[in-house]
């Protein structure tokens, strides 16, 4: 029963079951290398778990396509055409979700070449990815303990004078923007690690009192996961 499993590819060329799961797992070593390197590295203000995830399925998937493909013209035809019926008939919001409408779509022309082997391993690999990604809740990250944006009206050339006064209260304070406001003067984000998080008040505190600094709004970010 199981050798008529893995040898179920009824295809011309069918593929050998160790190279399908070979190339499964390095596509998806690949990719969760990729997502842990830019969780490690992103610095702007949006930062979404979901594309994480997706960096770790993505190369899964186009593994998997390119592995039904198999140099198959009529089979790349038939996928760019079931494709463009989602492209055009659905908008996803959500990359994960893309992903897994994807993985959907792999997977039933998978089936729908004969590829019955290249199908279930595939199946069993996405669905063990994905199942990683949720209980591992993979892609979150708490690098910071608030988000400060300001308003700083005096020169640029002055801005030390608030740094040194960040650094008393805080371990790390990243700056994430920098750029001009309509209003005059220039709007700043920080990213702020805070030396004891309870004092953080005190902080605010003294950057009202600070000449130059206005509009104070303040963000907690408890769990750094979809910004």
């Amino acid at each position: 029963m199981l050798d008529q499993i893995f040898q179920g590819d009824l295809t011309a060329t069918p593929i050998d079951y160790r190279i399908v799961s070979l190339s499964l797992l390095i596509a998806f070593l690949c990719g969760h290398s990729i997502a842990w390197l830019y969780t490690r590295t992103h610095s702007g203000l949006s930062y979404s778990r979901s594309f994480v995830k997706a960096l770790v399925v993505m190369p899964v998937i186009v593994a998997f396509v390119l592995m039904i493909l198999s140099n198959s013209i009529v089979t790349a035809f038939g996928l760019m055409a079931v494709l463009a019926i989602v492209r055009f008939r659905n908008v996803l919001r959500d990359t994960l979700d893309t992903s897994y409408l994807l993985a959907a779509i792999v997977l039933g022309m998978a089936a729908g070449t004969q590829r019955f082997t290249t199908a279930i391993i595939g199946c069993v690999v996405l669905g063990a990815i994905f199942v990683y990604l949720y209980f591992t809740s993979f892609g979150t990250r708490q690098s910071y303990d608030y988000i400060l944006n300001l308003s700083w009206k005096r020169p640029i050339s002055e801005l030390p004078e608030l740094s040194s006064l960040l650094a008393i209260h805080t371990q790390t304070a990243l700056q994430a923007s920098r750029h001009s406001s309509m209003a005059g003067g220039t709007d700043l984000s920080y990213r702020l690690l805070m030396r004891d998080p309870s004092r953080f008040e005190e902080l605010v505190q003294d950057l009202r009192e600070l000449p130059g600094v206005e509009r104070i709004h303040t963000i907690a970010a408890e769990n750094e996961s979809e910004v």
